[in-house]
């Protein structure tokens, strides 16, 4: 009887769930140290459209903060939410887990007490990645009550660079 060819080993198929990881914020969690407090809040999102803000993006404000500055959405930096400032004054900066770092900017008629806003570009985002959730955020910075676009760019490039905000940086922001 002749040996019968064998046959080659089945070849698995990559687990492409197990490779998959999960949404994660390019940034690292502040220092221990760093935190002033944690605090467990409402975090909804928003956008700056008219479902939001009952502004067209042909109105003048369109797309600008209570503080003055520019929405933004940015996992590797800063982006900008809304908070009551009687909570968290403008200038406050928070990180929030899954979100990244934030900078209070914004307030909202809605957005009273532990309610925070977060911002996305478009109200597709607002759904798929974030919804309604209780958060335990935490507190890096008390804001001074105002927030402004070099802030915000000095933030950003520090966590840019540092993939987190250094304690010497944070002092000199506010």
């Amino acid at each position: 009887m002749a040996p019968q060819p064998t046959a080659a080993p089945a070849v698995k198929k990559p687990d492409t769930a197990a490779r998959q990881q999960p949404a994660s914020v390019p940034v690292a969690a502040p220092a221990p140290e760093q935190i002033i407090t944690s605090m467990k809040v409402t975090a909804t999102g928003y956008t700056a459209g008219y479902e939001s803000t009952g502004k067209t993006s042909k109105h003048p404000q369109y797309g600008i903060t209570y503080s003055g500055v520019k929405v933004r959405r940015d996992k590797n930096s800063v982006s900008t939410i809304a908070a009551d400032p009687k909570v968290l004054p403008l200038g406050s900066i928070l990180y929030i887990p899954d979100y990244g770092y934030a900078v209070v900017a914004d307030t909202g008629s809605a957005i009273k007490g532990r309610k925070i806003d977060l911002y996305f570009a478009t109200t597709k985002q607002v759904y798929k990645e974030w919804g309604k959730k209780t958060v335990v955020v935490q507190l890096i910075k008390r804001g001074n009550g105002k927030c402004t676009e070099g802030m915000l760019k000095d933030l950003g490039s520090a966590i840019k660079t540092y993939k987190t905000v250094p304690q010497d940086i944070l002092e000199e922001i506010i």
